[in-house]
């Protein structure tokens, strides 16, 4: 019965999607979190610490102990902000655009896969439904 609910096919693709990158990222040593992480800094000019959480959708606490670890493995440095000084940039190290390169590579090697499958139209249809999810989610159109 569950699985007519959208909840339950959302849940449990996105469940098989993070358990498949994570698997993949441990093979390379980090985590799925940290090469989230990875391909949303700019690998040539770094990225404000300030950007990065609204940029992920993330909270700043589980933000930050992500970025300590990656900081400790040797992923990335940061440098203060010299426009801000309150704030600072996180930089990509040698190490971490290796890992994000293979990170990149492997959700590109996934979103192929995907389209070969199920073909362009079917997954702008599928994109089209899941902006529609969102948009009747965002507008508060459910529980009014």
């Amino acid at each position: 019965m569950s699985e007519k609910f959208v909840e339950h096919q959302i849940r449990y693709t996105w469940r098989s999607i993070y358990k498949m990158h994570n698997e993949q990222a441990i093979k390379s040593g980090g985590t799925l979190a940290q090469a989230v992480v990875l391909l949303n800094l700019n690998p040539n000019k770094g990225t404000p610490s300030t950007s990065l959480g609204p940029k992920m959708g993330l909270e700043s606490t589980s933000l930050g102990r992500t970025l300590k670890s990656m900081e400790n493995n040797g992923l990335i440095s940061r440098m203060p902000n010299k426009e801000d000084k309150r704030g600072v940039f996180i930089l990509l190290t040698k190490k971490g655009k290796e890992l994000r390169a293979i990170s990149k590579k492997n959700g590109n090697k996934f979103n192929k896969v995907i389209l070969n499958k199920i073909g362009k139209k079917n997954l702008s249809v599928f994109f089209d439904v899941l902006k529609s999810i969102n948009g009747t989610i965002k507008n508060d159109k459910i529980f009014r």
